[in-house]
């Protein structure tokens, strides 16, 4: 979004505080989602949401895009899209956390395109704790995502949807298990191209011509690990971050 939509004001709230929501109730999920769209509207009124998170995705979207009054976009959908078109062989498969593997929305995602695929789908807990530690490409997550990858590397699917936003940080290690002929799909692209034509079509889009957008960080959990964390990952386009006390 940073690189697609430079003229749009961007509030990033990262629920660090209460992560990984992975492991947790679906409907405690959806309370968080719940506090956080509303911190975000009465707070800096945003136009529209991005639930950028696959579990809270799983757990609310439906819900929050009946009770807010601006549109709400989830990561599901995109991701499942560029999924079935990057098939050849019509075994495709999605790794994602406990909780939004065994919601099923991923499931019905895939069936709801009508597309001829055989999907297999596969929890991977742990991947995103390596993640916040900063451990991409250590010998011990390459074990966890041997372990963890068995069921879709036995299907022989040959695209792969990472169905969490922790996961593209893991791509290297996740595709010398699966197999370098696998496509691996993220939705974080797709996401933001989407953004991009409901802003036009809706008439939301700020104009280029205004100049650049404002970024504003804010975290529920340690802003220095934060900080230092996203500045690894998003670059130096993260500043400094607020922190927010629920």
């Amino acid at each position: 979004m940073l690189d697609l939509l430079p003229a749009e004001h961007l509030v990033y709230l990262g629920d660090t505080g209460r992560y990984p929501y992975g492991p947790r109730p679906l409907a405690e999920v959806r309370v968080f989602a719940r506090q956080i769209s509303r911190f975000l509207l009465d707070r800096h009124h945003v136009k529209c949401l991005v639930v950028a998170c696959n579990t809270a995705s799983a757990a609310a979207l439906d819900e929050l895009r009946q009770e807010v009054e601006v549109p709400v976009l989830g990561v599901i959908e995109p991701g499942v899209r560029a999924l079935v078109s990057a098939t050849r062989n019509g075994r495709v498969g999605v790794i994602g956390t406990v909780g939004t593997v065994a919601s099923g929305a991923y499931q019905r995602a895939v069936a709801a395109t009508g597309a001829d695929v055989s999907l297999t789908c596969a929890a991977c807990p742990g991947f995103v704790e390596f993640v916040e530690r900063g451990e991409t490409s250590s010998d011990q997550v390459h074990v966890l995502a041997e372990r963890l990858l068995a069921p879709v590397c036995a299907a022989g699917v040959d695209a792969l949807l990472l169905g969490c936003t922790h996961y593209p940080f893991l791509a290297r290690t996740i595709s010398d298990v699966v197999g370098r002929d696998v496509v691996l799909v993220s939705s974080a692209d797709e996401t933001a191209f989407e953004l991009q034509a409901l802003l036009g079509h809706t008439g939301l889009a700020r104009p280029v011509a205004a100049g650049p957008g404002s970024h504003r960080f804010l975290s529920s959990g340690d802003v220095t690990w934060f900080e230092s964390l996203g500045r690894q990952m998003l670059g130096p386009e993260l500043g400094p971050v607020g922190a927010v006390t629920w």
